[in-house]
């Protein structure tokens, strides 16, 4: 037997309740969160350490918001980047941005100059609604790269009354946490300033749901960012299948925590469509602080939690610390990285709610694969093809070759949520669908190989791209490669991804040292620091003799990631 999608064996398997199919889309995603403003007005619909704004309140900032973006002459198809860690202005700028039929880029504020540049040069934004800490990198891009406007955010602006009268104080620890949340610019436009101009008129038209509403940038099946194009249809359809998905939390006033970082697809999708889309009240976290979701946890447990396994790991560990109950928290989500029984169990016997593991990528909006939210999920597997979705697996050497259950091949999948393609490139999108047998749509190619048995439960079991996943980040080899090749002790390198008990993988390099260096390990990471975003910054440098070639002399970056294995037994 094969793992046909005509059968779909997968749908025996989901929670009671859970719809084989999703309604298809017909209206925008600005139009799809308005009715939800319009079904909720009063109710809460984000809190920032402690601080309420209702839909309306938040509709309000959106609509001004876009007449403040139309005026700087923001029109449709433009893109615009929004460079903001989780905070309320960063919900208000993404729908005010779609609201003109406009196309948000995201972008991790903590990228480097350099990091912004590549993307800019791709994408072309002429405006940026970024954190005042990002500013000064920003601005350092070069002329007919960097955005002609820029429009800053300061977070303490949206703390409650008393946090921020605390922050005044004339006292160093005061100071210290004002210096991490904000600092002085200058050349941009204020977001008071911004809103400042009235709301937008409800004639101006808005975009329609096969237009391109968001672009979110990842290395793909290569080491090369690219801008993967998601469509307003294609958000909307995640959004409501992950609705569909949670029918115990899918209801208004359901509490969501916004611990992941909504420049990621992850925790875009779970924060800013998912549970603005339910009437929730989303938690928001500028950065993942233990103490901080502990904190927040005392006041009102989460009914959806949402995280990578080193975020569990570490809220488990702290909780037992503090003496904090984490009782009350409904349902987890696990995503980016395998979720570990020993994270598991600890999470469930101390929330008395359910972990599950689930699976994604930026390309399929995220969510394709979950486990379901009843006694018939597995840890350690990443879950069945969700609704209105099909998977199959297949050989990656012959992609149309599907294969029987139980044999390991290319996981592939197509359904409403898989994305337009990559802005600017055609040719690598095509690289990255298989053509249809049956009249279907075609498959979309994950890079991950796979297992899936004779129910539709599905096992990841490696990677046909060499990407490493970090922290449930994505860090392209090439990428490090490129910036430590530079480094006037390093003749050549390779940068692989090792196993790593607290992130999964960690970022390691095996570099070959030029002719009369040492190796200064603490150096290297400092090259790479002022050049890299934290998180691919590697955790290791390794000093190796030769780097194991093919023939065409193209590193093998899998052999030597065995050498470094092997050499650590």
């Amino acid at each position: 037997m094969t793992t046909s999608s005509s059968s779909k064996p997968w749908v025996a398997e989901y929670a009671p309740g859970v719809p084989h199919e999703v309604p298809p889309v017909a209206v925008s995603l600005y139009e799809f969160f308005a009715e939800s403003v319009r079904q909720h007005q009063s109710s809460p619909a984000l809190e920032f350490f402690g601080r309420r704004t209702t839909y309306g309140e938040l509709q309000s900032d959106i609509d001004r918001a876009a007449e403040g973006l139309r005026r700087l002459g923001v029109r449709p198809g433009d893109r615009v980047a929004i460079n903001l860690p989780n905070c309320p202005q960063h919900i208000a700028a993404f729908y005010a941005v779609l609201r003109l039929g406009a196309i948000v880029v995201e972008h991790n504020p903590l990228y480097t100059a350099a990091e912004l540049e590549r993307n800019f040069r791709d994408h072309g934004a002429k405006v940026a609604i970024a954190w005042r800490k990002v500013v000064p990198a920003l601005q350092q891009l070069p002329d007919g790269v960097r955005p002609a406007t820029i429009i800053d955010v300061d977070l303490v602006a949206a703390l409650p009354m008393k946090m921020r009268l605390l922050l005044k104080l004339p006292i160093a620890k005061a100071r210290e946490s004002r210096e991490a949340l904000t600092e002085p610019v200058s050349d941009t436009i204020g977001w008071p300033e911004l809103l400042a101009g009235g709301t937008i008129d409800p004639a101006v038209p808005g975009p329609a749901p096969e237009d391109v509403a968001l672009l979110l940038y990842t290395s793909g099946t290569t080491g090369a960012p690219k801008g993967a194009m998601l469509s307003h249809a294609n958000l909307i359809t995640n959004a409501q299948q992950i609705v569909a998905w949670t029918p115990t939390v899918s209801t208004p006033g359901a509490v969501v925590y916004g611990v992941m970082p909504m420049f990621h697809a992850y925790g875009l999708s779970l924060g800013l469509t998912y549970a603005m889309s339910i009437g929730a009240k989303l938690v928001l976290f500028p950065r993942f602080d233990p103490d901080m979701v502990l904190d927040a946890v005392r006041r009102e447990p989460a009914d959806l939690f949402a995280g990578a396994p080193p975020i569990y790991q570490k809220v488990i560990a702290r909780a037992r610390e503090r003496g904090v109950s984490l009782q009350g928290i409904g349902l987890g989500v696990s995503g980016a990285m395998p979720l570990p029984l020993d994270i598991a169990a600890p999470w469930e016997e101390l929330t008395g709610g359910m972990l599950v593991e689930a699976y994604g990528l930026s390309e399929t909006s995220p969510a394709l694969i979950a486990n379901p939210i009843s006694d018939r999920r597995r840890v350690g597997w990443i879950g069945v093809p969700i609704s209105s979705t099909d998977v199959r697996i297949v050989d990656p050497e012959e992609p149309t070759r599907e294969l029987p259950f139980g044999e390991a091949g290319e996981i592939l999948g197509r359904g409403p949520q898989v994305y337009l393609g990559y802005w600017g490139k055609p040719e690598e999108t095509a690289e990255t669908f298989v053509p249809a047998d049956d009249g279907g749509a075609d498959w979309f190619r994950t890079g991950d190989i796979g297992v899936m048995d004779e129910h539709g439960f599905i096992r990841v079991v490696d990677r046909i791209k060499e990407l490493i996943i970090t922290g449930g980040f994505n860090v392209g080899p090439s990428e490090v490669e490129n910036v430590l090749r530079d480094h006037p002790a390093i003749q050549d390198l390779a940068v692989v991804g090792l196993p790593d008990a607290t992130s999964g993988e960690a970022v390691v390099a095996a570099v070959v040292l030029a002719e009369g260096a040492t190796l200064d390990e603490s150096a290297i990471r400092t090259w790479a620091r002022e050049r890299l975003t934290p998180y691919k910054v590697p955790k290791r440098v390794v000093a190796i003799d030769e780097l194991p070639r093919n023939i065409l002399g193209k590193v093998l970056r899998r052999q030597a990631r065995l050498g470094l294995l092997e050499s650590e037994d």
